[in-house]
C-alpha cells in the first residue's frame, strides 16, 4: 500500500524505496502520537502522501537551483535536470504501457491537492471519504479535486493526442 502510494507520485522505483523506508520509519517514531481518530491506514496513508510531496518538492527546488545557477556557471555539474523517463507502473497491464506513460506524466504536472486526490481515488481505489480524511478536508473538496484533476487530464491528454 504504501510503496504504491509513494510509487505513483515519484514516478521512480528507487526513490519510492527510499521514501517508502522514510515512512516506516516515521511511523514507528510517531506511533505514540496516533490518536485513533482515524484508521492506523488513513494514517499511514497520509505520511506516505506528505513525505511523497515534500520529496517532490525538495527535486523541484534543486532542479530550478540547478538550471538558476547553469546560468551564472559553465560547469556541467550545475546542468543536471531531474526528468521523469518512461515511467512504468508495475501495477499496468502491458497493452495499456504507452498510455499509462503518458497519463503518469500529466498527472505529475497537476497541483499538489489534485494530485493526491486522483491518485488515491484512481490508482489507489480509494473512496472519496478515505481520502478527505487522508487530505483533512471535505469529501465535497475531494469530489471537486478529482474532477479538475480528471478535466485537467483530459486537456492535456488531448493536446499530446493532436501532436
Amino acid at each position: 500500500m504504501v510503496y504504491n502510494v509513494v510509487l505513483s507520485f515519484l514516478q521512480n522505483t528507487e526513490d519510492a524505496e527510499d521514501i517508502t523506508q522514510e515512512v516506516f520509519i516515521e511511523v514507528y517514531r510517531s506511533i505514540n502520537k496516533f490518536k485513533g481518530n482515524s484508521s492506523i491506514s488513513t494514517w499511514i496513508y497520509r505520511i506516505s502522501v506528505n513525505k511523497s510531496l515534500d520529496f517532490l518538492r525538495k527535486k523541484k527546488r534543486k532542479k530550478r537551483f540547478g538550471i538558476i545557477s547553469s546560468l551564472f556557471t559553465n560547469e556541467d555539474k550545475n546542468k543536471e535536470i531531474i526528468q521523469i523517463a518512461n515511467f512504468e507502473h508495475p501495477g499496468v497491464l502491458i497493452e495499456q504501457k504507452e498510455n499509462a506513460k503518458l497519463l503518469f506524466r500529466l498527472i505529475d504536472d497537476l497541483k499538489d491537492k489534485q494530485k493526491t486526490a486522483f491518485i488515491l481515488f484512481h490508482i489507489e481505489d480509494l473512496n472519496q471519504k478515505q481520502i478527505a480524511e487522508i487530505m483533512g478536508i471535505s469529501s465535497k473538496a475531494v469530489e471537486l479535486l478529482i474532477r479538475r484533476a480528471k478535466i485537467k487530464l483530459k486537456e492535456k491528454f488531448d493536446k499530446k493526442s493532436v501532436e
